[in-house]
């Protein structure tokens, strides 16, 4: 089979799918920024943050039955016109020169929901525009891409808002949603047809269909402590290593590492195939408890950010090949619902993390949340072994249509 950039739909897909992730690399950065022109609360980022976060996690299992009954094409379209709208009201408010908070948290929020429906759709466009045998090299090079977005995206947000301020970067980020709901209604994408029913029995459906099946909801319990640890590394790790690293360079260092890492590891992903998918991405994700244990230890930086580097491969590997597995074994009709709990769980771990770390670090001191976190990941992620769900998924090999002989 060719590679899957090779095939019209896909490439319109991919093209588009690729100018959102780098539009919502640089988003980050000039979020905070333009927060803290605004106010230098900390507070008011907190409020964006949650304005942006809480609709996405409440509405995430809705915008899965909606990628279910509806058109995946159709939905995903809808959402980034939603999402561009939403990000180019910002950037007129910030090239105005007179923003509001509170019409942009209002404006994050509509955005946070978009993301709920958009983000179960991705899996269905995948599989509706590759063949079966693809899906991998297709899942590979959107992981390259998103691991690209991620290790370039600071200093391309960096460079725009010297250039023009943050509403550049919204700017940018809207320009992109725009332009990928444009290739996506130039996009023909197979679509699975659906029995609808209740919406609360169809939620309940898509839940069955995640319970049911060991090695799915046993690496979603490894998934979720991975996030939660990655926030309290997040929370509690910039102010240790200015003080235990001697500045602010080591953790700007230590980031950048990780996000070569994750590129390696998509990398690397894109040209292995393991015979136990599951079981060897869910190790490569244990191997996030080094940085965190050896930051709680006080182990040198480059030791510490080397193991960073390391822990971020372990995720950039495990994407391609995690999505892989889930959009050959779960059923079509069924694909956005169980992807949309994936992602409520894992992104629901996160505020959860945000929150305990500094609560942790107030009672026992800054070291204690890293080694619990450290402990709950190796457990989390290196315990799906022990589940015989994870050891015996094997990987599949999808047959190809019988090619005809030729008649002499």
């Amino acid at each position: 089979m060719p590679h899957p950039l090779r095939t019209l739909n896909f490439r319109l897909f991919f093209v588009g799918r690729s100018l959102s992730l780098i539009g919502d690399a640089v988003i980050p950065a000039a979020l905070a920024l333009a927060v803290l022109e605004i106010s230098s609360s900390p507070s008011a980022m907190a409020l964006v943050l949650a304005c942006a976060m809480v609709p996405k996690l409440v509405l995430l299992p809705f915008g899965g039955v909606a990628g279910d009954w509806f058109h995946a094409r159709t939905v995903a379209l809808t959402t980034d016109g939603v999402r561009a709208a939403s990000q180019l009201f910002v950037a007129v408010e910030l090239l105005a020169g007179d923003p509001q908070l509170w019409q942009i948290a209002v404006a994050e929020a509509i955005g946070g929901a978009a993301s709920a429906f958009a983000l179960p759709t991705v899996a269905p466009l995948t599989t509706g525009t590759v063949e079966p045998d693809q899906l991998h090299r297709a899942n590979a090079a959107l992981g390259i891409v998103h691991s690209s977005a991620r290790f370039g995206g600071p200093a391309l947000a960096g460079l725009l808002v010297y250039l023009a301020g943050p509403g550049l970067a919204f700017l940018l980020d809207g320009v992109s949603f725009a332009v990928s709901a444009l290739l996506l209604a130039c996009t023909r994408v197979r679509k699975v047809p659906v029995e609808r029913r209740a919406l609360r029995a169809d939620l309940v459906a898509g839940w069955r269909e995640v319970r049911s099946r060991d090695w799915y909801w046993v690496s979603l319990v490894g998934h979720s402590a991975w996030n939660g640890a990655a926030a309290v590394l997040m929370t509690i790790g910039p102010a240790l290593a200015v003080r235990e690293f001697g500045g602010e360079t080591a953790w700007v260092v230590l980031l950048q590492v990780g996000a070569a890492g994750l590129l390696l590891g998509s990398l690397l992903a894109a040209r292995a195939r393991p015979r136990r998918p599951i079981l060897t991405a869910n190790l490569g994700l244990a191997t996030y408890a080094l940085p965190l244990g050896l930051f709680a230890a006080g182990a040198p930086a480059p030791l510490v950010i080397g193991a960073y580097g390391i822990a971020q491969a372990g995720l950039g590997f495990l994407s391609p090949v995690w999505e892989t597995a889930v959009q050959q074994a779960i059923p079509p009709h069924a694909l956005a619902r169980v992807v949309s709990y994936d992602w409520l769980l894992s992104l629901g771990a996160m505020p959860l993390g945000y929150a305990l770390a500094p609560l942790a670090a107030g009672l026992w001191g800054a070291d204690a949340p890293l080694w619990i976190a450290a402990g709950v990941v190796a457990v989390a992620c290196a315990g799906t072994a022990l589940v015989p769900g994870v050891r015996d998924f094997r990987a599949r090999t999808p047959e190809r249509a019988p090619v005809a002989e030729p008649v002499t």
